[in-house]
């Protein structure tokens, strides 16, 4: 179990390292220097169709660094008590998503990149895919 709040004020964007040059800037992430997790997974998604949404689950334990790669999009991030829109746009910008924390992902714009680095790899158990079920869960963390 968690030993921290797990809510939306606990999930900020941080500003990557960014090393401008005028042949194309870089921006590097790497273990035990910029996350508060290490790295287990990545994965992106692409050529979301037009009024797509993606997300719409939360993680037991799994930590995210969202990241617009390339192009735009809004990434909704709900405590069971609080909503917020962050809009991500720039890819030395990523949203920190701690668990418990439903999250949904869209607006996308054409071309946008969401690339995202996870703390654990996939497990279908630390899913919540339902949001009633996540609202139960919710209200048995705080009870712990």
């Amino acid at each position: 179990m968690m030993n921290f709040v797990s809510d939306i004020h606990n999930c900020n964007v941080i500003e990557l390292t960014k090393i401008q040059n005028p042949a194309g800037n870089m921006s590097i992430i790497q273990n035990g220097e910029h996350l508060p997790f290490d790295v287990r997974r990545v994965y992106y998604l692409y050529d979301v169709p037009g009024g797509s949404e993606r997300g719409g689950h939360a993680h037991k334990d799994l930590y995210q660094l969202i990241i617009a790669a390339s192009g735009c999009f809004d990434v909704i991030i709900d405590d069971g008590k609080n909503k917020k829109i962050i809009q991500l746009n720039r890819p030395n910008f990523g949203l920190m998503v701690i668990p418990g924390i439903w999250r949904e992902i869209v607006n996308f714009s054409s071309g946008a990149i969401c690339f995202v680095l996870a703390s654990e790899k996939y497990s279908e158990d630390d899913y919540i895919r339902n949001y009633d079920e996540f609202l139960t869960y919710k209200t048995s963390e705080h009870a712990s």
